[in-house]
């Protein structure tokens, strides 16, 4: 199967800054691929040049068949796209936005299925002036999948949301997903990436610098774990390759509830952070 996205060697240079810096990927039609790293990584400049919104200096690319920098308005009705922010639509109400917005689309959504999908019932007649950050970032999302888009970008999507709205949302993407559309899908937010994708690419100071399932993005999966047990009053830990065996021979010295039993391995944020760390300074000099 032809991949969605097709990548290689993709550079990206402003002056002497190596923005992107010979990126090799692959995003399967179908995948929900989460591409990962701190400000000033070389996120941004990558998804736009993959949207077609920012010329590349080097490198090939493939987008749905189509290279992005001569990509034509069929190929533009194939994807969606929801930004960081969206401006110019204070004084229409969502409702009248999304009406307007469908015009454009050979087969959109239902306007009201969308109003619905995005938690915008209630504030579908109000003036998007008035809506919440929150309450905006939803409409910015209604925007992106109205379309019915084979490819969908999502660029720091639940930024705003609460804790429900942002659990809703990821209903709503698992369902596009079932539905067969690829996701590339930025994030600050580690347990969304863990939640929606089916892999993680990790990028610092323009690279690349690891490609695995969140389960096992370096080499997670098979990092020693750490047991805790509370023991004549003291917290114990211990970090061990055979977790279960620890577990029952202190189930055979303190009795089948070994009191204050846990049982943990490196989570995707501690992989993340331990991945960036020696590119830290470079970004932030950048950012």
């Amino acid at each position: 199967m032809t991949p969605a996205i097709t990548v290689r060697g993709l550079r990206k240079t402003y002056g002497d800054l190596a923005a992107v810096d010979g990126i090799d990927l692959d995003i399967e039609p179908g995948e929900c691929f989460a591409l990962l790293g701190p400000n000033g990584a070389g996120k941004s400049t990558t998804v736009e040049i993959l949207e077609g919104f920012r010329v590349r200096d080097a490198g090939e690319v493939s987008v749905l068949g189509t290279d992005p920098a001569n990509a034509d308005r069929a190929w533009r009705d194939r994807i969606g796209i929801v930004l960081q922010s969206c401006a110019g639509l204070d004084l229409l109400t969502p409702r009248e936005a999304l009406r307007s917005a469908a015009k454009v689309y050979r087969k959109p959504r239902d306007v009201e299925e969308v109003i619905a999908a995005t938690g915008l019932s209630e504030k579908a007649d109000d003036r998007v002036a008035k809506l919440s950050g929150g309450q905006r970032r939803r409409l910015d999302v209604a925007l992106g999948i109205l379309g019915r888009p084979d490819l969908l970008f999502l660029d720091e999507p639940t930024t705003g949301f609460d804790p429900k709205a942002r659990r809703d949302f990821w209903t709503l993407i698992d369902s596009l997903a079932a539905e067969g559309t690829t996701i590339l899908l930025t994030t600050h937010y580690l347990e969304e990436a863990e939640a929606l994708a089916d892999r993680v690419g990790v990028i610092a100071a323009g690279r690349l610098l690891a490609l695995d399932t969140p389960q096992a993005l370096g080499g997670r999966a098979s990092q020693e774990a750490v047991v805790g047990w509370e023991e004549n009053g003291t917290r114990h830990t211990l970090t061990t390759a055979t977790p279960t065996a620890q577990v029952s021979a202190l189930a055979a010295r303190l009795g089948p509830e070994v009191p204050g039993l846990t049982i943990g391995r490196p989570t995707l944020e501690d992989v993340y952070l331990g991945l960036i760390a020696p590119h830290l300074t470079v970004t932030e000099e950048n950012s």
